[in-house]
């Protein structure tokens, strides 16, 4: 006879509203970590000026813009999905909240 395992409990997390989490201040930049879940995790930035400094994600992301003007670049192109290395720049046309959701793939290994 074969013992039978149950799944584990299955579970949903709403997060209603994050924008106001993270309030727009005068000349600044700042994040949140508004949940970490199994294999991703969301940050939320509020990036008031232009920035335009290249940096690189250890893992992939997702990137929403969810008020403001941002532009994200990459060599050459715009971006939605960036794969984990690689080097790209987020500027802000006009005050914006970005929620960032990192992928970690090793979550499921």
């Amino acid at each position: 006879m074969t013992a039978t395992v149950p799944p584990p409990a299955a579970e949903m997390t709403h997060l209603q509203n994050v924008g106001p989490l993270v309030e727009v201040a005068a000349d600044s930049t700042a994040s949140r970590t508004v949940l970490k879940a199994d294999g991703a995790r969301l940050v939320l930035f509020l990036l008031r000026h232009r920035s335009g400094t290249q940096r690189t994600a250890a893992m992939p992301v997702l990137l929403h813009v969810l008020d403001g003007r941002l532009t994200v670049t990459a060599p050459g192109r715009s971006i939605v999905h960036l794969t984990a290395g690689l080097p790209h720049a987020v500027i802000a046309r006009e005050p914006g909240r970005p929620l960032l959701t990192t992928l970690d793939p090793r979550a499921h290994a």
